[in-house]
């Protein structure tokens, strides 16, 4: 509404649509339940497809058309795409899709309804959460809780931490590298794309720490979202840590209805495929989000068909004797798809990983050779750089040790000197010039 108040309407005519349709769906019985669904679905796809993806398929369309010497007649649309819609868009439909399958009662209450498509903390950028964890949560009484509260202030302020101090500061380095790349040499463009990878994942993650820390403080429980991604040793393995409320939705809402894996290997490839190439169009409306999700299917059913080779091949090297080999390849091949995710077109990614390839043999030289092959960004990496092995020494000392527990036990005056550290930090070393969540866009 800050920005087109009659967007509130979007809202309010999805809200209405999904309220009665729940409803309907319980009463019904035989095919008007599914076809009560049908139409709810198509209300929350078609606002999607209109909003987000109508002039992604009419420039499509404009260039076929142009292929045959023809001109597209279909006008395009002058219009913002509302913040978070393809966020509270999932939610809602997770609704219908819950009382259809009998696993959720229709919410008889317009206003505790619509709070659930509407809950601020993760209304525009998740957690994507389902029912059945929050709709009951709105009917219970939370008295205050010391604990909770200051459980919940905590996660925000790490949360914040992440956002500006890390995300921000290194989006620095990345926007000045990827909106001019062809200024730039190999060594930067290797730096700006890991540096992407850790800023994406602590601007993301830092927005869920935030909506699930201020939800806490309330007394609501709102579902993890990360889970230390980059220590995946596989990118299966990745997807299960890397916005969980997005890959289960996919899971239990497109891939087990296609399927899932309880079909021929063929089909099990396919249905891969085909949910990751949705995924990356959810993100946007642009073949550089598809060809992002697509490298993520591509990785994952070579995985499945090279398994066993590498399997073989690691026995016979000792290539399980390495520490951290497989985290760090799938961290690699992670950041070679954030390419795609990041640029602004494929002209501008394929433009970076060709001057990758291309200029990697030269670098390694350099390297071995002694020459100054990084002081092309300055000082400015010597910080993100820094951040970045804290952020991944917390993440380590938490799954080993849980120290988020252990921090509770230590003296008051302890735990208070480090909070007034990281405000003391975010304060001196945050980036506050306005930069907006990367997932707002989506």
């Amino acid at each position: 509404m800050a920005f087109v108040p009659i967007y509130i309407l979007i809202l309010g005519f999805t809200i209405v649509i999904d309220y009665y349709a729940g409803i309907f769906i319980e009463n019904a019985e035989g095919k008007k339940r599914k076809m009560w669904l049908v139409a709810s679905l198509v209300a929350n796809i078609g606002v999607l497809a209109i909003f987000k993806y109508y002039n992604f398929l009419n420039d499509n369309f404009s260039f076929l058309m142009h292929g045959f010497g023809l001109d597209n007649p279909i006008p395009y649309l002058s219009i913002l795409l509302p913040v978070g819609l393809s966020f509270h868009t999932f939610q809602a439909m997770s609704y219908t899709i819950e009382v259809y399958r009998g696993h959720e009662k229709a919410e008889r209450h317009f206003g505790i309804y619509s709070l659930y498509v509407m809950f601020y903390p993760q209304l525009v950028a998740g957690p994507i959460e389902r029912p059945q964890n929050l709709l009951y949560q709105f009917r219970q009484k939370y008295d205050f809780d010391y604990a909770r509260v200051t459980s919940g202030l905590r996660l925000m302020l790490w949360g914040l931490f992440k956002k500006v101090v890390i995300a921000d500061r290194l989006a620095i380095i990345v926007d000045t590298v990827y909106n001019n790349p062809q200024e730039h040499q190999t060594s930067s463009l290797i730096i700006a794309t890991i540096f992407f990878a850790f800023q994406i994942f602590c601007d993301f993650s830092g927005y869920s720490d935030m909506a699930i820390g201020a939800a806490r403080v309330m007394g609501f429980k709102l579902m993890n979202n990360f889970n230390s991604p980059y220590h995946a040793k596989s990118v299966q393995e990745f997807w299960s840590r890397w916005h969980i409320s997005l890959s289960t939705w996919f899971k239990d809402y497109l891939y087990l209805p296609l399927g899932g894996n309880r079909v021929t290997i063929p089909r099990w490839y396919l249905n891969t495929f085909i949910v990751f190439l949705v995924s990356g169009l959810w993100h946007g409306a642009s073949w550089t989000f598809v060809i992002w999700g697509a490298l993520h299917g591509f990785y994952i059913i070579f995985g499945s068909l090279t398994s066993k080779f590498r399997n073989n091949l690691s026995n016979t090297l000792n290539l399980d004797k390495i520490p951290l080999l497989p985290t760090l390849t799938t961290f690699l091949l992670v950041s070679f798809a954030w390419i795609f995710f990041r640029a602004d077109n494929l002209q501008i990614a394929t433009y970076i990983i060709k001057n990758i390839y291309n200029g990697f043999p030269q670098m390694c030289i350099d390297i071995i050779n002694r020459k100054p092959v990084f002081e092309y960004l300055g000082t400015n990496k010597v910080w993100p750089i820094v951040l970045i092995v804290f952020l991944e020494t917390v993440h380590y000392l938490q799954a080993k040790y849980q120290i988020s527990t252990r921090f509770l036990n230590f003296p008051v005056a302890v735990r208070w000197t480090v909070y007034f550290a990281f405000i003391f930090i975010i304060m001196v070393y945050g980036v506050f010039d306005s930069k907006q969540f990367i997932y707002f866009q989506f």
